[in-house]
């Protein structure tokens, strides 16, 4: 008889035991076998058994002569061969998705690729200005943020202390802001550094910056900086401009007044809210810039360098004192003056106010008769002319 393979597989179709019903004989119950059924605990493997039925050989044995009678048909069992092939489990295993990387900084734009023109009689506007700026103490000379670093020692906590004051400064006036460098200072036992930034408890520097706008946040943003000064940079400010905006709070108009004040380079112009405002009144940019990055851009492209360190603490200055945010003082401004500002407002004459008044006065008849009292109402801005009638 030939002999036959039967392949079983846990993934084709499973064998049935057949069992007579308890209850009914005619009717026949199927239920997994129990040797299957342990196979599908192994999914991966698959049993090929290989039998070959007893085969009946006629003649004899190798042994047997040919002079021999004809022997019996000799039974000869052959054994049956059960082959296990494992077949290889295909195990895909999902590769965990790479974490996301932190947002890459984009890098701070440094010119234009069509430079802006350089406007018209720029140089004697801006000669003026600094003329004028030599007559007025600002607060920004007293309490800007290049005086923060005047009470420090160390030099780095020098350069620390610039950019502290730089973070706390945006939307606060200069006077908050250096009162809240103090109270930092006195708060972290006399000097303000790195490692008391992180020691400090963030009720701490709350306390101590709660005046300035914004303090919730800037809380946050000094103790995450400070933490990534310790690990990235050695403790210290760094020294480019892309670097420090990576830092949390620090925009382009800080990194660049950080880089002049704390490292003496000079790598681009400061521009915050005064600068913006004032040389767009002045016609500088056609048209119009939108915001203070655009209008660094243009005056980069056309202020000479060596221009860029000075002309923020100039303009703040002069926006402080004369070209304010609301109702600028043009009657004070050499520039309205001398028609040199296009947004030059003429100063309108100021209004009196008329009062009236009312005065008493006595006529007296010489003839013995009773007082007879006038009262005349007059406005102040004019002339009384008083004038007695006599019958």
């Amino acid at each position: 008889m030939a002999s036959f393979r039967r392949t079983i597989s846990t993934r084709s179709l499973t064998r049935l035991a057949a069992k007579a019903s308890p209850y009914d004989s005619a009717v026949t119950l199927f239920e997994l076998d129990s040797s299957e059924s342990s196979s599908l605990e192994r999914p991966t493997k698959r049993v090929k058994l290989e039998e070959d039925h007893d085969e009946f050989l006629q003649g004899s044995s190798q042994d047997a002569t040919p002079d021999s009678p004809p022997s019996t048909p000799v039974k000869r069992k052959v054994r049956k061969t059960i082959k296990v092939e494992k077949t290889e489990t295909e195990i895909t295993l999902k590769s965990p998705s790479p974490s996301k990387s932190p947002r890459k900084q984009k890098p701070i734009p440094q010119s234009l690729k069509t430079p802006h023109p350089a406007p018209e009689n720029w140089k004697e506007v801006y000669d003026k200005i600094r003329e004028m700026r030599k007559d007025i103490v600002a607060p920004v000379d007293t309490m800007g943020c290049d005086q923060a670093q005047s009470r420090e020692e160390d030099p780095k906590n020098r350069r620390y202390a610039t950019l502290v004051s730089l973070m706390l400064s945006s939307q606060t006036k200069d006077g908050v802001t250096d009162a809240a460098v103090m109270n930092l200072r006195k708060a972290f036992g006399g000097s303000i550094s790195v490692d008391a930034m992180i020691a400090a408890e963030d009720n701490v520097i709350s306390e101590a910056i709660a005046k300035v706008g914004f303090w919730r946040r800037k809380t946050q943003y000094l103790k995450q900086a400070a933490i990534q000064l310790r690990d990235e940079f050695d403790s210290d400010v760094p020294k480019t401009v892309d670097e420090l905006c990576s830092l949390p709070g620090v925009g382009p108009k800080m990194a660049f007044l950080a880089l002049q004040i704390a490292w003496n380079l000079n790598h681009g112009i400061g521009v915050d809210v005064h600068v913006h405002r004032i040389t767009n009144r002045l016609g500088w940019h056609k048209p119009p810039t939108k915001n203070p990055e655009e209008t660094r851009l243009n005056l980069q492209s056309w202020l000479p360098r060596e221009l860029h360190p000075e002309i923020n603490h100039m303009l703040v200055g002069f926006g402080q004192m004369v070209c304010l945010p609301v109702r600028p003082r043009c009657d004070q401004c050499v520039l309205s003056k001398d028609k040199l500002c296009p947004s030059a407002q003429t100063p309108k004459a100021k209004k009196t106010k008329v009062k009236s008044e009312v005065v008493k006065t006595e006529v007296v008849n010489h003839a013995g008769l009773p007082k007879i009292e006038i009262e005349l109402e007059y406005d102040n801005l004019l002339t009384l002319k008083e004038e007695e009638t006599y019958n």
